[in-house]
C-alpha cells in the first residue's frame, strides 16, 4: 500500500525547509514528508558550486524569521547559505522528515478519493505516495539542464566551456584568459571572483544589467551587535531591511529615470575615467523591469578598475578556434568561456500533474494568492518575490495555507479549489511585470495572473502580509465535505 501522509512537500532547498517548519510549529498533528531528489538538504545552494556564488539578497531578510541570521556577512556565500539551511533543518528535526533520492514524476488528483497520488523514482523504481494536500517547493528551474542558446562554431573552439550550472570540481582557472557570456547575477558574481587569480576576465554582454554596490557587512548590524548582541540584532535589522526594500522598491518604480540617473552616476564613480558607462551599464529597460544585480563592496567594479576585468557589449558572430569573433569584427582570445546564459525553466519541478485524469497546463490556470492554481484542489506552490527577498514570500505562503488548512478542519472539509476569476476581468503574463529573459522564454510554463484580489498582490510585503496573514482565507473557493472515510482517519 502506498505510504499516506497529510502533506506532501516536493524539495528540501530554502522553501522546503521553511514550510516544513510553519507546519509542524501551527499544524502539530499533520504528518508531512519531504522528497528530495538530490541527495542533500539545500537545492540551489547544494546545486551550485561555481567560484563566488553568493546571495543577491541581504541574509537578514533571506534568513527565516524563526532562526535570524546572525553571521556577519549580509551578502553571504553559498556555502554558509547551505549550512544555515542544514542547520535550520537539523535543529527542528525537520531532516527526519525527508526521503533523499527521490525524485517525483507524476502526481495525480482524484476527487473521488480526495488525494493526490504521487509517483517518485528511487533508485530506478517507482515509489507511490499518497497525500492530502501536495506542495511543490521544487523551484521554477531545470535542474539536470541550464538554459544555453545556440552559437554557432562552438565546436572548432579548442579550449575549456563550462557552464555554471555545471561547475567542474578543482576546476583550475589560475593565469587562465576567461570569457563570462551573460549579463545577469551568475556573471557579476563570477567575474571579481575568478578576476582574482586568472590572467584576465571579459565579460561579454548583448545588453547591459543594472548593477549597484551594496557593503557585504550591513552597516547597522555591526553598530547595534556592540549593544545588543547578535540575535537581537538579527531581528531588528530584518524588521528595518524589509521596510527599506518595500520602500526603495516603491521608490525606484514611481521614480525610474532619476533612480536610472542615480545608478548611472554611483556606477560612473566606481569606474575609471572616461569608462563608456552608457554603454556598458545603461539598459534599455526601466530598473526593476529586471532583477537588478549587487556588487558586495563594489567588487566587481573594483575588478574593472584594477585592470583584471572587462566588459564588451557586442552580439556574437561565432565561437573560434581561439575565442569569440564579435559582430563588430573584434575578436577575443580566451582559453576558457563560461556560458552564464541563465536558466532553463520547468514548472513544479518537471512534476506532470492531472486532475482527474486531465492534464494541468499551468498556462491555461490562473495564480490564486501567489500560491495555488484555479481548477487545481489541494495543491500549492512557491514562487518568491521577484525584487526582494525569496524566502520572504515563502513564510507568508506558509502562513496563508496553515491557515487554509485549519479553516478546512474546522469545518469538515476535504476538497478546496480555487474558482476561476469572473469572466471579463482583465488578463496578464507574469512577464508583464517582470520580463527576465528566462521569464519571457518560458512564458508557457507560468499561470497567468488576473486583476484584483485573490488573484494578485499587491507586491508590497506589509500589504500582502496583512491580507494573506489577516484576510479571508476562502474568498473564491469551493470546499467540499471531508469523504466519510476520511472523517473516521482524522477523528482517530
Amino acid at each position: 500500500m502506498p505510504e499516506h501522509v497529510d502533506i506532501l512537500i516536493v524539495g528540501a532547498g530554502v522553501s522546503g525547509i521553511g514550510l516544513a517548519y510553519h507546519f509542524q510549529d501551527k499544524l502539530p498533528g499533520k504528518r508531512y514528508l519531504i522528497l528530495e531528489g538530490r541527495e542533500k538538504i539545500g537545492g540551489t545552494w547544494d546545486l551550485f558550486r561555481y567560484p563566488g556564488i553568493r546571495s543577491d539578497s541581504d541574509l537578514q531578510t533571506f534568513g527565516y524569521s524563526f532562526k535570524p541570521w546572525i553571521g556577519e556577512k549580509s551578502i553571504a556565500d553559498g556555502p554558509a547559505i547551505l549550512e544555515y539551511i542544514t542547520e535550520t533543518a537539523r535543529e527542528h528535526g525537520i531532516d527526519h522528515h525527508i526521503r533523499f533520492g527521490h525524485q517525483v514524476r507524476t502526481a495525480q488528483w482524484s476527487s473521488a478519493d480526495q488525494r493526490w497520488t504521487v509517483t517518485a523514482e528511487y533508485r530506478g523504481q517507482p515509489v507511490t505516495f499518497t497525500a492530502d494536500w501536495l506542495l511543490s517547493a521544487a523551484g521554477y528551474y531545470d535542474y539536470d539542464q541550464g538554459y544555453l542558446p545556440k552559437f554557432d562554431g562552438v565546436e572548432r573552439f579548442t579550449g575549456t566551456i563550462i557552464h555554471p550550472q555545471h561547475w567542474p570540481e578543482d576546476f583550475d582557472h589560475a593565469g587562465k584568459r576567461i570569457v563570462v557570456i551573460g549579463s545577469g547575477a551568475t556573471a557579476v558574481t563570477l567575474v571579481p571572483s575568478l578576476a582574482e587569480r586568472a590572467a584576465h576576465v571579459t565579460m561579454v554582454q548583448r545588453t547591459p544589467t543594472y548593477i549597484m554596490s551594496a557593503p557585504a557587512v550591513d552597516p547597522l548590524t555591526r553598530l547595534l551587535r556592540r549593544v545588543l548582541g547578535r540575535t537581537a540584532t538579527a531581528r531588528i535589522v530584518r524588521q528595518v531591511n524589509i521596510r527599506r526594500d518595500s520602500w526603495l522598491f516603491g521608490v525606484i518604480r514611481f521614480f525610474p529615470d532619476r533612480t536610472k540617473e542615480w545608478i548611472r552616476k554611483s556606477n560612473a564613480r566606481q569606474l575609471p575615467p572616461g569608462f563608456d558607462v552608457d554603454k556598458h551599464f545603461t539598459p534599455p529597460y526601466q530598473p526593476w523591469d529586471q532583477r537588478m544585480c549587487l556588487a558586495p563592496d563594489g567588487d566587481f567594479f573594483t575588478a574593472i578598475r584594477e585592470g583584471k576585468a572587462s566588459v564588451v557589449t557586442d552580439h556574437i558572430t561565432t565561437f573560434t578556434e581561439n575565442g569569440l569573433l564579435l559582430q563588430s569584427g573584434a575578436e577575443l582570445a580566451a582559453d576558457v568561456i563560461v556560458t552564464a546564459t541563465g536558466l532553463q525553466v520547468v514548472s513544479f519541478g518537471k512534476i506532470r500533474l492531472t486532475v482527474d485524469g486531465k492534464p494541468v497546463v499551468p498556462a491555461e490556470t490562473f495564480t490564486y494568492k501567489a500560491m495555488m492554481l484555479t481548477d487545481v484542489p489541494n495543491f500549492s506552490y512557491v514562487f518568491g518575490y521577484p525584487h526582494l527577498s525569496w524566502t520572504l514570500m515563502v513564510e507568508l505562503i506558509g502562513g496563508q495555507l496553515t491557515r487554509l488548512i485549519e479553516f478546512m478542519d474546522a469545518r469538515g472539509y476535504g476538497l478546496c479549489v480555487p474558482r476561476p476569476p469572473v469572466r471579463g476581468t482583465k488578463e496578464r503574463s507574469v512577464a508583464d511585470d517582470f520580463s527576465p529573459g528566462y521569464v519571457k522564454r518560458a512564458v508557457q510554463e507560468f499561470p497567468r495572473q488576473a486583476a484584483g484580489k485573490p488573484f494578485e498582490l499587491d507586491m508590497d510585503y506589509l500589504l500582502d502580509r496583512k491580507y494573506l496573514l489577516e484576510g479571508p482565507v476562502g474568498d473564491r473557493m469551493r470546499f467540499e465535505p471531508k469523504l466519510p472515510a476520511q472523517q473516521s482517519a482524522q477523528r482517530a
